[in-house]
């Protein structure tokens, strides 16, 4: 049966409800501290106010911080009974900032929140993001005349016009006072240099990552913390760079977030090669997924057709193996006719040698073979016959090696 709905009914509700939220809104007194997102960098404060206008989360508000007067978006309120029904006491938001990066974190409490931005103050505010494409393209054509080795990533200006922050890039250290000086005297105001990095670079130009989400360094992250190798390597299949990069150029930051996760699941899992046992029986680990949480276990016990057995259980379902070495078993008895079929073939004769060539006259000779000049062979061989012919007994017979009679 088709509800249809009344009009009078839903004039009336509409009426009672904005009645009771006029009612809980007047009941709610203004705050007196703000805390307060500002800045291309999203940096955050927390400021006293005086106002009497009660702002809610998302509002945008002046703020003088140490740049100057400029407009800042309204994240929440430290004080109870507040405009903001998503209020925080101060100790939250301290224990958040220590969780997020302590000391390094973007936190400022030097300033003030001076009103509520009104119409004037809002498309004073549009007219400057508009204008800093420009401001871009003419910083970096000074710094091209003076020949300084800096990329100009942003120029950021602020509300009331007291300073004018240029965020540059570079990879060595340059002398930047004539560049200062140039710029002031360009745009008429203090120009405050900021040297950021590649990450800082992204957060200020990128826009959307590979998974459809603004990047986490624009979108929240406000301390950038190194992403080493070892979690990419936990974490993915393919260390490609085009997948495990930001739009930095770096290892995305991401990876940080699941690093723990990662670790903790990880340190369930058997090493490799160790024994474990399964429903099936023991068997040693080959390999395990991190995610999916499974052991792939090769089992002593193998198959029906003779082959290993491998299994992938749950790391839930693995017990201690029931012996600690694997048992070993024998082989099966052959049949006669199978070990008949496996006779060792008849040995094969020799193949005949090639009968080696005859030795060449110089090659034959025993100068050749022994690698020694002919002279020096002659002279030992004379030795050696007189050494014969001297011998004791008349060995030599010679006319010369006869002794004389008496």
């Amino acid at each position: 049966m088709p509800i249809y709905p009344l009009p009078q009914f839903e004039a009336d509700l509409k009426a009672y409800l904005d009645e009771r939220d006029r009612a809980e809104y007047e009941a709610l007194k203004p705050p007196k501290t703000l805390v307060v997102r500002f800045g291309a960098l999203k940096m955050i404060g927390e400021f006293p106010y005086s106002g009497s206008v009660k702002p809610g989360c998302g509002s945008k508000i002046v703020v003088r911080t140490f740049r100057g007067t400029e407009i800042g978006e309204l994240l929440t309120s430290t004080c109870p009974n507040s405009g903001c029904s998503k209020s925080v006491s101060r100790k939250e938001m301290l224990q958040y900032i220590q969780n997020s990066g302590g000391r390094d974190y973007p936190f400022y409490t030097d300033g003030r929140a001076l009103r509520v931005a009104d119409r004037a103050d809002l498309e004073r505010q549009q007219q400057l993001e508009q204008s800093r494409h420009a401001l871009r393209l003419q910083a970096r054509d000074v710094a091209a005349r003076l020949g300084v080795n800096v990329k100009i990533t942003d120029v950021e200006p602020i509300l009331g016009g007291e300073t004018l922050t240029v965020y540059y890039l570079s990879e060595e250290r340059v002398e930047l006072r004539d560049l200062i000086r140039e710029l002031s005297v360009v745009f008429r105001t203090r120009v405050d240099l900021r040297h950021v990095g590649a990450r800082d670079e992204a957060r200020l130009t990128a826009d959307y990552e590979k998974c459809g989400q603004y990047c986490c360094c624009k979108n929240f992250l406000k301390v950038l913390k190194p992403v080493s190798m070892k979690s990419a390597k936990v974490q993915k299949a393919t260390l490609d760079p085009l997948k495990i990069s930001g739009r930095c150029g770096r290892l995305m930051c991401c990876l940080r977030y699941e690093d723990a996760t990662y670790e903790e699941l990880r340190k369930k899992l058997p090493r490799r090669k160790s024994r474990v046992g399964t429903p099936e029986g023991d068997g040693v680990v080959i390999d395990a997924q991190v995610l999916t949480q499974l052991v792939l276990v090769s089992l002593d016990e193998p198959g029906p057709d003779g082959k290993p057995r491998e299994v992938a259980i749950p790391v839930e379902e693995l017990t201690p193996p029931r012996n600690a070495v694997p048992v070993k078993r024998e082989a099966p008895k052959e049949s006669p006719r199978a070990q008949g079929a496996r006779r060792p073939a008849p040995p094969r004769p020799p193949a005949p040698q090639a009968e080696a060539p005859a030795p060449t006259q110089a090659e034959a000779s025993p100068e050749a073979r022994q690698g020694r000049p002919a002279g020096s062979s002659g002279k030992r061989r004379r030795r050696r016959r007189r050494g014969s012919g001297g011998g004791g007994g008349g060995g030599g017979g010679g006319p010369k090696g006869d002794a004389p009679q008496s």
